[in-house]
């Protein structure tokens, strides 16, 4: 038998647990609420018995009332209360306190209290109570401060519109052969009543008559605005303040120092990004807040052995405000720090890291670049490595204009591998490689400072009317002229599962490997998978590993999401600044 400590930590064990399964209860309760309620609505004859109950001498248990409206508000709430919202757990105890007040109140009525039914419903009410009294520790996650006001808002705007909306359906639908005689308040009052319910089947109309189908999409259109008041309350919290002049000058000075650990370290300076320091302030984590995930990227920077200080600040401010902790792009060292910390590695592919020491031309391996090299060569075209501060302000402007020109698409993307300000005053250590056609830029690469000795690939652009194989030729200029700039390795693009590419075309690959293989192909149409791991293999260069790392696999849905929509992939729209307040300012303590 295991003795109790004098610190009291078994019985704080003893706590959190129970703290936790109640808290899995209360979720758990909303998502069988859903489910029942949802069902209802598929099953007429089920929903009715539910509504025809609710009519007469009994009561159904907190939020079961059989239906969409129902459902889709009960799954809400699961929905926020398993991400810990306290304004979530503070309405569903107001709400199901009274309705067991009142589910008390009506047992002592003895029409009430001979029905074993009743009893049923009081007694699963109190248990949900109950569940929410004992797990409250565990709802910590705070809201925006504006969402309240948000909320108010969103309410007032949407239910004017919805209800004048429903007056003109009313009016436009209106069947009743006396239809003129009814007024535009007769009209609103009806859409309206029809927005709370579709069973108003008592309340007598004698000038207006509506079809079916008008009258359930009022009951719809009302529905969406509940769900959307209930998200304007309940929302994470909006992104904390960016990372300030100071927090830049210390990361800089962290990557002076420890900078050659990771490849991505420098990309850490993104202006998007916002960071979490150790208490000793000797590493940190940068990330950024999108669509309610924390999304971290590559490695911690600074000194390993401070890693967890920052990588601990990083998950308590995540569970404090609600937000999805993931980490996109880790490396091996990083993902291991960051899976001793409870979060899961799934391998997203192989960065291709060029070893100049090793790096040679010789071999058949090497033949499809060694002729792209000497045919961009015979053509006359000329390359020019230098740093960025070495760059004329004039040129170096006309060099962004054309690569904005070159961009595929309006969106600048990349996150997690992309610095996003191509000729800052402050990036002056970057390399640019540029290639000419006679005095004409046809193309440019550029990367960021990896250590000392490193580089890494930050953008990449050519003029589409070029000749192909400029960038072979590029890539092999500048391993010529890395010995003048003091570079030893190289880091290329990212290939997105590059081992399933590799194992899935030899001889004796499994069917589930092949089929695998097959389908990355297909979206490689679109998303250019396999052909960035043919474009990164053609160097033969050292594949380095880079993992996702999350806490829940449920969450992989919005955080694919959201690492989709900080790459620049995908467009989702946003509340305006106004409804949402303003950008609320970090509570993490600078150490």
């Amino acid at each position: 038998m295991e003795r109790e400590r004098p610190d009291g930590r078994r019985a704080g064990r003893d706590r959190g647990s129970r703290s936790r399964r109640c808290y899995l209860g209360a979720v758990w309760y909303l998502r069988a609420v859903a489910f029942v309620n949802l069902l209802a609505g598929v099953w007429v004859s089920f929903g009715n018995d539910i509504r025809r109950h609710n009519d007469d001498e009994f009561f159904t248990p907190y939020l079961l009332t059989a239906g969409f409206f129902s459902g889709s508000v009960s799954l809400l709430l699961a929905v926020t209360m398993r991400r810990r919202k306290r304004a979530a757990w503070l309405l569903n105890l107001v709400l199901a306190s009274l309705l067991l007040a009142l589910g008390v109140v009506a047992l002592g009525l003895p029409v009430y209290r001979r029905h074993g039914q009743n009893w049923v419903s009081a007694v699963v009410t109190a248990l949900f109570v109950a569940c929410l009294v004992a797990g409250r520790r565990e709802f910590r996650a705070r809201g925006d401060r504006a969402n309240p006001r948000l909320a108010a808002t969103v309410a007032a705007a949407g239910f004017a519109v919805c209800s004048l909306t429903a007056a003109a359906l009313v009016s436009a639908s209106n069947t009743d052969p006396d239809a003129w005689r009814a007024t535009f308040f007769q009209q609103w009052h009806y859409g309206v009543l029809r927005m709370l319910s579709l069973a108003y089947d008592d309340v007598h109309y004698g000038d207006i008559g509506t079809p079916v189908g008008i009258n359930v999409l009022i009951n719809v259109m009302s529905t969406a605005l509940v769900l959307l008041v209930l998200y304007a309350a309940f929302r994470s919290r909006r992104p904390v303040d960016a990372m300030t002049d100071e927090d830049r000058r210390r990361l800089r000075a962290l990557l002076e120092r420890h900078g050659e650990r990771d490849s991505l370290g420098y990309f850490a300076l993104r202006s998007d990004k916002s960071v979490v320091w150790s208490p000793t302030g000797k590493s940190a984590v940068a990330y950024r807040v999108t669509g309610g995930v924390s999304l971290a990227s590559g490695d911690p920077i600074g000194d390993p052995e401070a890693w967890p200080g920052a990588i601990g600040r990083w998950l308590a401010q995540a569970r404090e405000h609600g937000w999805t902790p993931a980490v996109i792009g880790a490396g091996e060292e990083g993902g291991t720090v960051y899976a001793r910390h409870g979060l899961d590695a799934l391998e997203l592919g192989d960065e291709a890291v060029v070893d100049l020491d090793d790096f040679t031309l010789k071999g058949r391996a090497m033949r499809g670049v060694r002729q792209a090299y000497h045919r961009i060569g015979r053509a006359g075209f000329t390359v020019r490595v230098r740093r960025h501060e070495d760059i004329p302000p004039e040129e170096m402007a006309a060099l962004v204009r054309l690569a904005d020109d070159w961009r595929d698409g309006e969106t600048e993307r990349g996150f997690s591998m992309a610095l996003g300000r191509l000729g800052d005053p402050g990036d002056g250590r970057c390399v640019m490689v540029v290639c000419y056609d006679g005095e004409r830029p046809r193309g440019l690469l550029s990367f960021v400072p990896w250590g000392r000795d490193g580089l890494s690939l930050d953008l990449m652009r050519r003029d589409r009317r070029s000749e192909n194989g400029l960038f072979e030729f590029m890539v092999l200029k500048l391993t010529e002229h890395a010995g003048e700039l003091g570079i030893r390795r190289i880091s290329l693009n990212f290939a997105m599962f590059r081992s399933v590419f590799e194992r899935g075309s030899r001889l004796g690959a499994g069917p589930v490997l092949r089929l695998w293989r097959s389908l990355l192909g297909f979206f490689s149409r679109w998303w250019q998978i396999e052909s960035l791991y043919r474009a990164n293999a053609k160097y033969r260069p050292v594949w380095e590993p880079r993992y996702l790392l999350f806490e829940r696999s449920a969450d992989l849905l919005r955080i694919t999401v959201a690492g989709a929509r900080a790459e620049g992939f995908l467009a989702l729209p946003a509340l305006p600044e106004r409804l949402g307040g303003r950008r609320a300012r970090s509570t993490v303590p600078e150490p």
